[in-house]
């Protein structure tokens, strides 16, 4: 058995990591493509060109792992099969399931390299990406929204014009209500910097308004400063959601961000559906081994090396399509985060379970 597992893991490791790297070279090219625009602007240049196609690597493992799983089992199970080698090793005593079982450990070291990968080196990759792409073209970071970023902090409402690389704010305005929401002050500053847990602001100019009725003279008082202290809950990090989509944040930064919006009580069913899908998609990897599997020992010399590949690569690029529309329906129905995230790894995980029904059947 231990030269079982042995050549197992050599015949379908290898495979599998020439099929990823295949497909990383693949993306990195795309990649490298789309870049060529912006090539030129500001000191965004081929250095800066290469290293933000570098960059952009780990993120591109985390996405195409568990297709490079099932392409890589597929072929390799396909070599085995065509050889009549899996065939010789169940007459030799070896199940289906001793093979299945063999199969998922290698399932699950993919699996955790995609979680350490899509936790600890993506989020930190994809934010250097961004930061110096975004500093070598003169360019910054805003919201969807024209008027830029708009946050709920307490019973303030905070609008930031532009974010800097560097996570410090340019034109922020601040808007206070009391407890009535009637307005109570306007704050606009020009730049604001994070230091020693609160934001320093620079040319503050501050209107407040008086809400006494009987007063009837000075109800508009302006005052202006050079500097000034702003207490907020908003943090650095919660504005890597404009430097980081949410599917490739880490788990904590997610959690931190959700905290901060519920805190709030402001919407968070896109963060929860992805901090469930970064919880459960490495799990695809041993999905796709189950899905694999079958593909073994069905029509084990009609279809070649290619038909495999092909095979793999398709149901690999529907099983990402089901995923974004999950997600997307999920978000858009209020559907549960977790049902949401996991819905397309459990309808792959039937149908590899049923194929490998069918097969241990006949």
């Amino acid at each position: 058995m231990k030269i079982l597992n042995r050549y197992f893991w050599q015949e379908t490791s290898l495979t599998i990591l020439m099929i990823l790297l295949g497909l990383l070279a693949m993306f990195s090219f795309f990649d490298l493509i789309q870049e060529l625009d912006s090539l030129g602007k500001g000191t965004y240049g081929i250095s800066q060109m290469l290293a933000f196609v570098l960059l952009s690597v780990p993120g591109h493992i985390y996405d195409v792992a568990p297709v490079a799983v099932l392409v890589g089992m597929m072929v390799s199970l396909g070599t085995l099969a065509r050889n009549s080698e899996l065939i010789i090793m169940r007459v030799s005593g070896l199940s289906l399931m001793n093979i299945a079982a063999i199969l998922l450990k290698i399932g699950l070291l993919f699996t955790v390299i995609t979680f350490f990968v899509g936790e600890l080196i993506t989020p930190i990759s994809e934010k250097m990406a961004q930061r110096m792409r975004v500093k070598a073209t003169d360019s910054v970071l805003v919201q969807d929204f024209r008027s830029g970023l708009w946050v709920k902090d307490g019973n303030s409402f905070v609008n930031v014009e532009t974010v800097l690389p560097d996570a410090s704010l340019l034109d922020v305005h601040i808007y206070e209500f009391d407890e009535n929401f009637k307005l109570r002050s306007i704050s606009n500053a020009k730049k604001a910097d994070f230091a020693d847990e609160h934001w320093g602001l620079s040319d503050v100019t501050q209107t407040k308004f008086n809400t006494f009725k009987q007063i009837a003279q000075n109800n508009v008082q302006t005052q202006l400063f050079d500097k000034a202290n702003w207490k907020s809950l908003i943090r650095p990090e919660l504005l890597n959601v404009l430097l980081v989509a949410p599917e490739k944040m880490s788990a904590w930064n997610l959690i931190s961000f959700i905290n901060h919006l519920e805190l709030n009580k402001q919407k968070a069913t896109r963060y929860w559906v992805a901090l469930w899908a970064k919880m459960t998609y490495p799990l695809a990897c041993m999905v796709m081994v189950v899905l694999a599997l079958p593909f073994g020992f069905l029509q084990q010399r009609s279809s070649g090396t290619s038909t495999k590949i092909f095979i793999g690569v398709m149901l690999g690029v529907v099983y990402q399509i089901m995923n974004r529309v999950f997600i997307h329906l999920g978000v858009l129905n209020d559907w549960p985060p977790l049902m949401s995230a996991i819905t397309p790894t459990i309808l792959f995980l039937i149908a590899g379970l049923s194929l490998l029904f069918v097969i241990e059947r006949r």
